[in-house]
């Protein structure tokens, strides 16, 4: 009698969390004893980042589930957003029960899956828990540590502080970051093949990356407005990716806008994950306060200016420039 899998969920709100989670999707779907599922939501559903539920399917995922969280239409608070998707994850799992849901970093939709899982009696795993940033998003994700049942952390840090915490040292398991991974593969596409998909015509570049810091939001308007200007005044080629969708994101996609009508700046709702990878391998810095420029921009040797607080107190960096968001200091970096 055949052994029935286990039912392995995988839970994405972004296409950055996205492609965290792809190499251990690729290498539980080729095991004979699991079943792997991915629940999509968030960004993924959303017209105004790309609709990147796309990607999951091309990724070669074949049991896809969408769940709807919000819509481009709606402003909703963080609050909501969790709520909403505590409200549909609990429909699925009822439906669907899964033997392991996955979850990554800090998003609210983590925190929902890591509730939804643990208030289910579903095993949970949170991959890159017991890491500060200073921000809600640090607080966030150590309430996902403390509903998880396992943990994949990236580095010695992080295992001890979850120690600290009270989580217990057999439920640790140290695995680096699993992107790096794909960052260092021999299948990520060749920089022309990326310019080329997405219609970049200058050779010399750099990435953009800024999103709103949602415990500064009396700070957002004025905040972007320095980060643009220096951009304007640094007169380099930029390859520019809009801020996600979390309160704020007005300001700063409205101004990323309009530098899109000039000619040295490519705005994008999203890239994908692998074509994000060359374009950060070749770029000549990644410039905003994105997770990716402390943690895989520092892996292919690509300076960072890291802009403001959404980041503070992550791993530094020699090649890590640590600025405010004010115009002189973030041009003075640049240059």
């Amino acid at each position: 009698m055949a052994k029935t899998k286990k039912r392995i969920t995988f839970l994405t709100g972004t296409r950055a969390d996205f492609g965290k989670l792809l190499p251990l999707i690729r290498k539980i779907k080729n095991s004979r004893q699991h079943q792997v599922e991915v629940v999509a939501t968030g960004m993924h559903l959303l017209a105004d980042y790309g609709y990147t539920i796309n990607e999951i399917q091309k990724s070669g995922v074949r049991q896809i589930f969408p769940i709807f969280n919000q819509d481009s239409s709606s402003s909703e608070k963080m609050d909501i957003v969790l709520a909403n998707t505590i409200t549909q994850l609990s429909h699925y799992l009822n439906e669907r029960r899964s033997d392991m849901l996955i979850v990554h970093g800090d998003r609210v939709e983590a925190l929902a899956g890591a509730i939804a899982g643990a208030l289910n009696n579903i095993r949970v795993v949170h991959i890159e828990g017991g890491e500060v940033s200073g921000t809600i998003d640090e607080s966030i994700r150590h309430a996902i540590s403390k509903m998880a049942h396992i943990h994949l952390v990236a580095n010695d840090a992080a295992e001890r502080r979850l120690i600290q915490m009270g989580e217990a040292v057999d439920s640790i398991f140290k695995i680096g970051s699993p992107e790096v991974d794909v960052m260092l593969s021999d299948e990520l596409p060749s920089l022309d093949a990326a310019k080329k998909r997405y219609g970049i015509k200058f050779d010399d570049f750099a990435l953009l990356v800024y999103h709103p810091v949602t415990t500064e939001r009396e700070n957002h308007e004025k905040n972007v407005s320095e980060v643009i200007r220096s951009i304007e005044r640094s007169g380099h080629n930029y390859i520019a990716i809009r801020a996600n969708n979390d309160l704020g994101s007005d300001h700063i996609n409205k101004q990323l806008g309009i530098l899109n009508k000039s000619k040295k700046v490519k705005v994008f709702p999203s890239l994908r994950f692998e074509y994000y990878l060359t374009f950060l391998k070749h770029a000549r810095y990644i410039i905003g306060n994105s997770s990716s420029g402390v943690r895989e921009a520092p892996v292919y040797g690509v300076p960072c200016i890291n802009i403001g607080s959404r980041q503070s107190n992550r791993n530094d960096n020699p090649a890590i420039l640590n600025v405010s968001e004010d115009t002189s200091a973030i041009v003075e970096a640049i240059e």
